[in-house]
């Protein structure tokens, strides 16, 4: 039987319950773009992307430090409950982070907002617009729901579809696909080979965010989302979810039992 979206396979909001126990965090860096080589028409060489995956409990939430190699500033996407883990990776790789990349405002992907800022006063939060309000009311961010009241410190940067956002030497495009969580944004940077895509909870390896019990929950928008934006992306597009391992748009498109590359949903 093919598990519902949302339900069966999703079953710990706000997050995604995994298929086999994940490490708690993951202390290493992949490089996740290819070096391009000058040919005949002098095509530039570009910096590898380096990325750590960062594992927090209890949702198995990942947040991501990314950064270019020769580089010491970085990107943070959706710093999670145990932003310990991610200021001790930073030190220990020497890196300082210029942004704090928001995919969406649900508490386990914004609860170390506080602590990043504590440690960097002028890195600004960067969230989309119409998700901005959640990271100040711990109604609508869940949090007050499970009964640890999370909030964060207000959005820096608001962020809209079609927007393109420079730091740290990535220039990322900035689209909209709400149905997990009303704003939900995700940031794709074409420039790597492959692209790479930091999804938040849209697309997994194998599923997509749950869309049953959450405010503004909507799968068929969900769908048309992943559809329209994400499989129009070279199919080497490398996703990095919020939850689960990395997967790719090819991939996806061919197996999500989903959200398949036709106009049905599903397989």
């Amino acid at each position: 039987m093919v598990p519902r979206p949302g339900r069966d396979c999703l079953p710990n909001p706000p997050g995604r319950v995994q298929t086999k126990p994940q490490h708690r965090t993951i202390l290493f860096h992949r490089r996740s773009c290819k070096r391009r080589v000058a040919g005949d028409r002098g095509e530039p060489i570009l910096p590898y992307c380096q990325y750590a995956p960062i594992v927090s409990r209890p949702y198995q939430e990942i947040s991501y430090i990314a950064w270019l190699e020769g580089r010491s500033d970085c990107l943070v996407v959706d710093p999670g409950l145990e932003p310990n883990l991610i200021l001790e990776y930073l030190d220990d790789q020497r890196l300082a982070p210029v942004a704090i990349l928001i995919t969406h405002g649900h508490c386990d992907h914004i609860a170390g907002n506080g602590a990043l800022k504590h440690r960097w006063p002028d890195c600004p939060i960067v969230v989309g617009a119409n998700e901005a309000e959640k990271l100040t009311d711990a109604k609508l961010n869940l949090s007050a729901a499970f009964g640890f009241p999370i909030t964060s410190p207000p959005a820096d940067v608001l962020v809209r579809e079609g927007d393109e956002y420079s730091a740290a030497g990535f220039d990322l495009l900035v689209r909209e696909i709400p149905g997990h969580s009303t704003g939900h944004v995700v940031y794709v940077w074409k420039a790597g080979t492959p692209p790479v895509v930091f999804g938040g909870d849209v697309l997994f390896a194998g599923s997509v965010g749950r869309t049953d019990i959450l405010v503004g929950g909507d799968f068929g928008t969900l769908a048309a989302g992943i559809r329209e934006k994400l499989y129009s992306l070279p199919e080497e597009t490398l996703v990095l979810p919020g939850h689960g391992p990395a997967t790719t748009i090819g991939t996806e498109q061919r197996s999500n039992p989903f959200v398949s590359s036709s106009r049905q949903p599903g397989i």
